[in-house]
């Protein structure tokens, strides 16, 4: 676990590396089409060095306001409140993670925050109906693992930067549309060769980050599951509870592609997929139910 820990904390200084670098050859890029001269590469590095930032110290904030949590309360979810302190008997974190829910009637959950010290887990009001007692605790368990094996830093990072970028590609796009690009004729070889990779990871970007972050979600799923087996004992309340939230027909309304990832079960429902038997693909944000089922069931 503590391999993983380190693992996860790594990879995590390397992706914002990577976002610093790729949103500042893009802005670079930027810059020179619109013809900034000399100040393009201050100003793509202050751009992408403060975004990043942003992103790292308030990503929780951002994602819980997307999605519209509220704050949880003892009068109002005194249930869910009672299990998350018995969990914190054996979860040994820091600190009590915050508590915040959604009023939507799909059961799905997530954690969220830079680390065990500032750490959120967020249920759907559809969880807290839908679920009982045991079903609760696995996934509740399955949440923070999440957080002691600091997968929340990267998926959260990774869901705001992924979307950073698709929409700074989209806006930027735009603009280079509508207002034209410098003529190169007056560039040097370097400034020709940086705009033209700004050029390419404008484009690719928003895929590569898509696929990155779908990758990572998948492989820390089944490390989830089974930490929260280690935190309850019980590895059928998970089991049930995932099975229930497979087969609930709601969509959380409230999330969206760049957030996906963050979820417990995917948050989106294809009607495709009704009776079918679902497999994860390069494009699936979570691996597949059955698969998760299967690999739970071998640990007992």
């Amino acid at each position: 676990m503590f391999k993983n820990i380190r693992k996860n904390k790594i990879e995590s200084g390397v992706i914002i590396g990577i976002f610093i670098l790729v949103v500042t050859l893009i802005i670079y890029y930027v810059c020179n089409a619109l013809r900034l001269g000399t100040f393009s590469i201050v100003i793509a590095l202050i751009f992408s060095i403060g975004s990043a930032w942003a992103s790292y110290y308030y990503s929780d904030k951002i994602v819980l306001a997307s999605c519209k949590a509220r704050p949880a309360t003892k009068e109002e979810d005194q249930k869910l409140v009672n299990i998350l302190d018995s969990l914190m008997v054996t979860a040994d974190l820091p600190r009590k993670p915050d508590l915040y829910v959604v009023e939507d009637p799909q059961p799905n959950a997530f954690a969220t925050g830079r680390n065990p010290e500032h750490a959120v887990v967020c249920v759907t009001t559809g969880l807290l109906e839908k679920l009982d007692y045991y079903e609760l605790e696995g996934v509740l368990a399955h949440e923070v693992s999440h957080i002691k094996n600091y997968d929340i830093l990267v998926s959260a990072v990774v869901s705001i930067l992924v979307g950073f970028i698709v929409m700074l590609a989209d806006i930027v796009s735009r603009v280079i549309f509508w207002g034209g690009a410098r003529d190169s004729d007056s560039d040097n070889k370097g400034n020709a060769i940086l705009m033209l990779i700004g050029l390419v990871l404008l484009i690719l970007s928003p895929i590569f980050g898509t696929l990155m972050q779908l990758a990572l979600s998948r492989k820390r799923e089944f490390l989830a599951d089974a930490t929260a087996v280690e935190l309850t004992r019980n590895p059928d309340g998970l089991i049930s509870a995932l099975q229930k939230l497979d087969s609930d027909p709601n969509e959380l309304q409230t999330a969206n592609s760049a957030t996906a990832n963050m979820y417990i079960v995917s948050p989106f429902k294809k009607d495709g997929d009704k009776g079918k038997k679902k497999k994860s693909s390069i494009w699936s944000t979570h691996p597949s139910t059955e698969a998760r089922i299967e690999a739970l069931r071998n640990i007992q």
